[in-house]
């Protein structure tokens, strides 16, 4: 049996795919909104986590990161299977700077992500071919891993001081990687930085 993670902020959505796939014999499905994801690994201790890239919370604290410190029923990391879209590469980038091992899309049927499961559950990558042209442009982000966590934050609307205590740094850094933000995207000021990711695909 393998003990599956779903992890998604649409509670709908989340329910609506924990039990379909749950129907599969040789799963055992949970499920949790981001901000409960890591209490959830700690206690369900699945072999996979499946995780929805396109929440600002996959780059946050309580993201990726320490989902993958977790550990399953016999001690080992849960794999990571991500589910994303070719037209969003920031969230594909994150995902792959994390070491997830599956990269499904979000169009794909409830077979494949069966079937991605159980690759990844393995220890084998899972790649959907369809998200291949959504690699080629992750790979041609100019901003790191942690300004795309920025970015992203400011994109909800979160002012300086929310991005500092969500990703427990300083304001004065959080205004730092803004700067550098700008600078690398081009853009005229923070609200143009984020137009400009967002019709990219970055966040």
């Amino acid at each position: 049996m393998i003990r599956v993670l779903l992890v998604h902020d649409t509670s709908l959505l989340r329910t609506a795919l924990a039990e379909l796939i749950g129907r599969e014999p040789d799963l055992e499905v949970y499920s949790a909104p981001w901000r409960r994801a890591p209490a959830a690994v700690r206690t369900v201790r699945p072999r996979v986590c499946v995780v929805d890239m396109d929440s600002p919370d996959a780059g946050g604290p309580g993201g990726l990161r320490e989902l993958s410190a977790g550990r399953d029923a016999g001690g080992a990391m849960p794999a990571l299977l991500a589910l994303a879209s070719a037209e969003r590469p920031g969230p594909l980038r994150r995902a792959y700077e994390e070491r997830a091992l599956g990269y499904l899309s979000k169009n794909a049927s409830p077979d494949r992500l069966a079937e991605g499961i159980r690759h990844v559950a393995q220890g084998e990558r899972y790649i959907d071919e369809s998200l291949g042209y959504g690699f080629l442009e992750a790979s041609e982000i100019p901003l790191t891993r942690r300004e795309l966590s920025v970015l992203s934050l400011a994109a909800e609307g979160a002012s300086v001081g929310e991005i500092a205590r969500s990703l427990h740094l300083s304001n004065g850094t959080v205004r730092n990687y803004m700067s550098a933000i700008t600078r690398k995207t081009g853009a005229r000021n923070r609200v143009d930085a984020i137009r400009i990711s967002r019709v990219a695909g970055w966040v």
